[in-house]
This record gives structure tokens, sequence and C-alpha cells, in this order.
């Protein structure tokens, strides 16, 4: 019988201690890749989405709630401003770019995003077929939602009222798409965009009684908008634009970098917790292993000591101790990763339910890596404690079952 084939027959004659070795370890594989990915992730939303965007100016309410809305679209809006205010704050000289964005309507539980052509560029977003929006109701459509919803360049579809899917308050106007976007793996992909004039000819024809009187600057004179997403032209309107909008007018200026900062301060709070939890879940899982090829060693350190007597080396001995060690961690790496990805896929799942965005993302290779290489250390120190006793075998103390 091969040294490979007695480990075997040891797991097998120990079910309880092989069960216990491998559910642990692999309960802390998939918590401690479980929370990588959740970090990876969020790091991911802010620093991917944000791109050159320093200032968000919008609504009195939550700064945090304007940022999540109008940068990451994960929220519901503070509320609307006037677009005519909001145009004069864009001709500051302490202001680069100034770029509208006014929501309010979906399709399918994707967000509508009225806008300007230099929506795009803050995502470096690239046309991969049709043509930018030229006027009213055309829209171009990121890539998600253009293959989750199987939209062709040249099809029309109605939106719904409001930021959640529905069958009730849908708009009579249709929507015609002109273009859709290149794959970014950001949040663009998952947002359809069209002109400021179409999200605002929807809601002014739904509510006209003789609105088509008014004559075109007056319509637009009273437009609102959800938010104005800033860049400086340089640093120095950090230390006094927000604090200028804050005081002196009725919007609020919200830094999405410091905003994001602070909500990740609150959440890694939580995520330090759990990798804790993890790490002990790891050390517990690692002293089962020991124990159970420890307590293997001591109990058959009769039938080890006549595999001496009849050839085997003390190194042989070892191997079969080592690979009962090897093929526990190969069993729990199998299903941690198991569970990892089974709570990762009910995750995508709820979060595409709620918002049709799949703000997870896939962990990055280096990291899988350090933490395999984590359990892989872990154990090779329990089987190093564990083949002690072989390395100090007495062969015939212990035939002759002396003590």
């Amino acid at each position: 019988m091969t040294i490979w084939k007695i480990s075997l027959q040891n797991i097998k004659t120990r079910p309880l201690y092989t069960f216990l070795s491998v559910f642990t370890l692999s309960l802390s594989i998939a918590l401690l890749l479980g929370i990588q990915q959740l970090k990876t992730s969020f790091e991911h939303q802010m620093e991917n989405n944000l791109g050159a965007i320093d200032l968000v100016i919008g609504a009195k309410g939550s700064p945090l709630q304007l940022v999540l809305a109008s940068v990451l679209h994960l929220d519901n809006p503070t509320g609307n401003i006037l677009y005519k205010d909001a145009k004069k704050i864009s001709k500051s000289p302490l202001i680069k770019t100034a770029v509208p964005v006014s929501y309010g309507d979906n399709y399918k539980g994707y967000k509508i995003i009225g806008t300007t052509g230099e929506f795009v560029s803050l995502y470096n977003a690239k046309l991969e077929k049709g043509r930018v929006v030229k006027k009213s109701m055309e829209v171009i459509l990121g890539h998600t939602v253009a293959a989750q919803l199987d939209l062709k360049v040249g099809e029309t579809f109605l939106s719904s009222h409001g930021l959640i899917e529905n069958d009730i308050e849908v708009h009579s106007e249709s929507l015609t798409v002109v273009g859709i976007l290149k794959p970014t793996q950001k949040v663009i992909d998952r947002l359809i965009i069209t002109n400021l004039e179409s999200v605002w000819d929807v809601h002014h024809h739904d509510n006209e009684v003789h609105e088509k009187e008014k004559n075109h600057m007056e319509y637009h004179e009273g437009k609102e908008i959800t938010s104005l997403l800033v860049s400086f032209r340089n640093p120095s309107a950090l230390l006094t634009l927000p604090r200028r909008i804050n005081k002196h007018t009725y919007m609020q200026a919200a830094l999405p970098k410091y905003e994001l900062d602070r909500l990740y301060q609150y959440t890694g709070v939580g995520f330090k917790t759990i990798s804790w939890i993890a790490y002990i879940i790891l050390v517990i899982s690692c002293m089962t292993v020991f124990i159970s090829l420890y307590k293997m060693v001591k109990e058959r350190a009769f039938d080890l000591a006549l595999l001496r007597t009849y050839g085997a080396s003390n190194f042989q001995l070892i191997r079969m101790v080592v690979y009962e060690g090897v093929l526990i961690v190969f069993l729990a790496l199998i299903l941690g990763l198991a569970l990892s990805k089974i709570g990762v896929y009910f995750m995508f799942k709820i979060t595409e339910t709620d918002n049709k965005q799949n703000i997870l993302q896939e962990l990055p290779f280096n990291e899988l890596l350090q933490t395999v290489m984590l359990v892989f250390s872990m154990i090779v120190l329990s089987v190093l404690l564990a083949i002690y006793p072989i390395i100090k075998m007495n062969i015939s103390t212990i035939l002759s079952n002396e003590k």
C-alpha cells in the first residue's frame, strides 16, 4: 500500500475530525475572500467612478445622499435646483467644467440621465455603435443596459416615472436609441443617457395645460436639474467655493471624496470586525487540523513504529501526515471558494433586483493568492507541530509498550 493510500485511509477513519477541519477552514476562507471582495468593490466605486468630479452641487439635504445619488447613482436625490442658478455658478473662474445632471425616470429599473455631452467624457466612455444624442427624445445606452435589455440602435421604448421599475406611470413619448457605449466597468455602463431637453419635455408634456403658449426662453428659465458635477480649475477652489455655495445660496455643495471617505470609515469598522472573526476561525480551524493530525500520530504510534521496522523512513511517515494536511487544505479551499462564489452570486442578484447595479467587483488574483498562501502557511505550521512525535519516535520503546 502506498503512502498516499495510507493517508486516505487515515482520513476515512476519522470522519468527524476531518469534517470539522474542512468545514471550519473553508468557512474562514469564504469569510476572508468575501470581505476582501466587498472592500475591493467599495474602493472601486469610490476611485473608479469619481473620475474628475471634485464637487457636487444640489439641493439642501444630506451631502452623502447627494453624492450617492449624483455620482454613484445608488440613492434618491435630495431634490432639484434651478438650471439657471446652476449655470451662474458654472461661470466661476474657479470651475473648469460643470456638467448638469437631471433624472427622475427609468426604463425597466435602469436610470435615465438627462445631461450634456461632457457627461460621457467624465468616464472616458466611447461609442461602440451609433452616434451621440443630437435632439430631444434620443438616448445612448450604457453597455450593460444594452446587453441586459437587448436593445439595438434604432429601437424605441417608453420610460416610466420614478427611479423604480413600474407599469403604472408610463410616459407616452417614446425614446429612440441612437448609440451604444463601449464597456467601461464604471457606473455609466448601467445608465441610459439623453439630453436635458428630453427629461424636461417628457415631464413638461405630462403636466402641461397651456404650456405650449409659453415661449422658448420662459420654458427653459424655470427648468430644474438634479445636480451639477463640478471639476476645479485649481486646488484653491476647494477652500472657497464649497463654503461660499453652502453659506450664500439655497443649494448645497458636497465633496464626493470626503463624503465617501467618511462612509468608508464607518463601514471599515464592519470590514475589520468580520475580518477578525474570519482570522479567529482560521486559527481555530488550523488548531483543529493540528489536533486531528497529532491525535492520529499518537494513536497510531504502534503502527508507525511497525512501518519503520519494515523499512519505512521517517521522511515517508512525515509525508503521510503532510498528505493528510494537504488534502484537508485542498478540500477546504474548494469548499471555501464555492461558498464565497455562492455568496457573491446572491449579493449580485440582490443588487440587480434593487437598482440594476452590480456594485461588486471580481477579487484581484493577487489578493486571492495572498489568502491562499496565508492558509497554506498556517497549515504548514500545524503539520510541523503534528509531526514532532514522529521525529522523536523511539521504536523499541513503542513496540515493547514501555513508557
